[in-house]
């Protein structure tokens, strides 16, 4: 029953919203943030990492229940709050330990310099290669003994899954519970994962366990009556919630989830009433009677599309004699809207592929599918009539929530990423994080060359394809970056009359990722990705390869968000 309270107690708060600094209060937090970036914190971690470092080589001679002891000893102290400074020096200092024992892997200072820094609630700037699923193990351990529960977000299922098993390791010597949610979890293993000391799973799957959680909250009844039914037969519907609460957490690809992501709305609904597939149909056809320019304008910065004048009048035209919904105004300029939208700025292969017969989102700064979610007001549908497909019933929201509020929920926040400095404004404005830039273990060797531009778009697959065949054939690999599943088709099709031999990663081959990844850094492959790539891959390369100069990364496209490229770039020199 104890058990039952303290959940009932720590989901009260889930109708409380984070507050939001305005006004005055905001722009002087703001001018905080901005000077906080001038203190010399990467110095002073460093320095204590050197000190853990130290700490650890009088370790080596102890025997392996030394180290499990010790960690009990001071998982103990910090799940009653008992713990002293100097327990975070020896607690790293056993976590080198462990990571030495287990993974046959000697932590280096800026790896625990990086997770040093995340304990104290920031997130650094970790250079592609540099070990951030290890180094995350750090604060997360720390944690874990807190007995809170912390949530360690990956970028997919797969990594959720690959991470705990193979960092489960480590946490077992250090006394650690871990556990993982993919999207196949069932609700029973759902909450066993989520009483674990640390859960790894995506924001994703996270964000819903938290609704759904917020659902459980609202249909169970009164404290009183709910202890009433527990002491009578032992059960309480609080057990149908799953987490423990949102105490820490550590975002993997932080500037993705945290930034890009921020405003994207993780949405429970149930099936919509009767499907209006006539409507959309016809709002289809109307579109095409119209003309770009004449009738509507596309603003491409704000990906909208704006009516003139004379397409307003030729829509009222056009729906003369209509009976129904036509013969409204705004209803009739709405439909037809989302279908011009439909047709003019969402295309097959770029913003969505069509999977047995069903519409299927692209991720654009992933490059992943994402089979769950849909577009809203309507514009699924329009998209689906545009492709002469079934059209679905639209849903009806039951809860919502976008992942900046539901981040800034925690207690603490900390994450990682190699593309963090160009957000630095962003964490600490929306968040309230500082970042830390962690140097690199060893000097960065890549070598980035200028851009090259040309007037058509043959004339640039046809200077990529010489350039891919000129590296491969010298010995090293090549890692090609395109915007678009189609474009990385005709890629594909361009080498294929050229009988190379390659490997094609976009989103609807997302099921041979792991095979693609692995085999990407043999001598003189060819690999091309769309953003899939970019992020959540870890590239090893071949024996030999690094002394015939590594990966050839060439990007086909330049990104909106710089970061994306940075990520892309960050294959290279490796």
């Amino acid at each position: 029953m104890a058990r039952n309270v303290e959940s009932w107690k720590l989901f009260e708060r889930l109708n409380l919203r984070p507050r939001q600094l305005k006004g005055l209060d905001a722009g002087w937090w703001r001018t905080v943030g901005w000077f906080s970036r001038f203190r010399p914190k990467t110095k002073f971690y460093l320095e204590e990492a050197q000190a853990v470092k130290d700490a650890a080589e009088e370790l080596e001679k102890e025997t392996d229940s030394f180290i499990r002891s010790s960690c009990s000893e001071l998982r103990e102290r910090y799940r009653t709050g008992r713990e002293y400074q100097e327990d975070r020096l020896r607690g790293a200092s056993l976590w080198v330990e462990a990571v030495r024992r287990t993974m046959n892997l000697d932590p280096h200072v800026e790896q625990i310099a990086g997770g040093l820094a995340m304990m104290d609630d920031t997130i650094i700037e970790m250079a592609t290669g540099e070990g951030k699923t290890i180094t995350a193990t750090l604060p997360a351990m720390f944690a874990g003994w807190r007995g809170r529960g912390c949530h360690v977000v990956t970028v997919n299922d797969y990594l959720s899954s690959r991470d705990a098993k193979w960092m489960g390791i480590i946490y077992n010597i250090c006394g650690v519970s871990v556990g993982s949610v993919v999207h196949e979890t069932t609700p029973e293993e759902r909450k066993a994962a989520y009483s674990a000391d640390v859960t790894y799973a995506s924001s994703k799957e996270l964000a819903a366990d938290f609704l759904r959680d917020c659902l459980a909250v609202r249909r169970t009844p009164a404290l009183v009556p709910t202890l009433i039914d527990t002491i009578i037969d032992g059960s309480s519907r609080v057990d149908r919630i799953l987490q423990r609460g949102l105490s820490h957490v550590i975002v993997d690809e932080a500037d993705s989830v945290l930034i890009d992501e921020a405003v994207t709305p993780l949405i429970i609904s149930s099936q919509g009433g009767k499907v209006e597939s006539e409507l959309y149909q016809q709002a289809a056809t109307l579109a095409g009677e119209l003309q770009l320019d004449l009738h509507y304008t596309i603003n491409e910065r704000y990906r909208e599309i704006n009516m003139t004048d004379e397409g307003l009048e030729r829509l009222e035209e056009l729906c003369k004699g209509k009976q129904g919904v036509w013969r409204g105004q705004r209803r009739r300029e709405e439909l037809v809207t989302q279908a011009i939208t439909a047709k003019e700025l969402y295309q097959e292969g770029t913003s969505y592929v069509i999977v047995d017969e069903k519409v299927v989102i692209v991720d654009e700064f992933t490059g992943r599918l994402m089979p769950d979610r849909s577009w809203r007001d309507g514009l699924h549908q329009a998209v689906e009539a545009k492709e002469g497909l079934e059209i679905q019933s639209s849903k009806d929201t039951v809860a919502r929530i976008s992942f900046q509020r539901f981040f800034r929920s925690y207690d603490h926040l900390s994450g990682m990423t190699g593309t963090a400095k160009e957000s630095v404004n962003e964490f600490w404005r929306v968040y309230e994080t500082a970042v830390v830039l962690v140097p690199s273990h060893r000097p960065c060797i890549r070598e980035q060359w200028s851009d090259l531009s040309y007037e058509t778009k043959d004339e640039k697959l046809s200077a990529v394809i010489e350039e891919i065949m000129e590296v491969s054939d010298a010995g090293r690999p090549v890692l090609v970056g395109v915007r678009s599943v189609e474009e990385s088709e005709q890629l594909s099709e361009a080498l294929g009359r050229l009988n190379r031999k390659h490997e094609l990663l976009n989103a609807t081959r997302h099921d041979e990722e792991a095979r693609i990844i692995q085999g990407a850094g043999a001598t003189s492959h060819i690999t091309i990705a769309t953003n899939m790539a970019g992020r959540g891959t870890d590239i090893k390369l071949a024996d030999g390869v690094a002394e015939l100069g590594g990966m050839h990364v060439i990007i086909t496209e330049k990104h909106e968000a710089a970061r994306i490229d940075r990520q892309f770039f960050g294959r290279a020199g490796r």
